[in-house]
């Protein structure tokens, strides 16, 4: 199943020591400008989910809604998660990869893809 690499390419990256999960590390590293893709849970609310594509459009950072909060928290070894932020650019562009596909669910919510 390709919604399974999305996940399993979180968990390599987290791993690897490039993942900020949780509001405030995603909204740091979105604005420090390490931040080289954000995912966030499709049942994050309106409010969140407007802060989020507000904030990666002025900061140009790609912006895709994926799965639930639960599955991106255990993906990452944590809690439920409501975003991740990807803080390398080689995870970055192949999660954005697979997110494209037209199977997984995925789905981009801003033009963003500087990657």
């Amino acid at each position: 199943m390709k919604g399974d690499k999305v996940l399993s390419l979180l968990g390599m990256a987290q791993k690897a020591g490039r993942i900020s999960g949780g509001s405030f590390q995603v909204s740091e590293s979105v604005k420090s400008g390490s931040a080289s893709l954000v995912i966030i849970a499709s049942d994050i609310s309106e409010g969140s989910e407007k802060k989020y594509r507000d904030m990666c459009s002025y900061y140009e950072v790609p912006l895709y809604k994926y799965s639930d909060m639960d599955s991106l928290g255990h993906a990452i070894g944590k809690e439920y998660r409501a975003a991740v932020s990807v803080n390398d650019a080689g995870f970055a562009k192949g999660l954005m990869k697979q997110l494209n596909s037209a199977d997984t669910g995925g789905s981009q919510i801003n033009g963003n893809e500087n990657q």
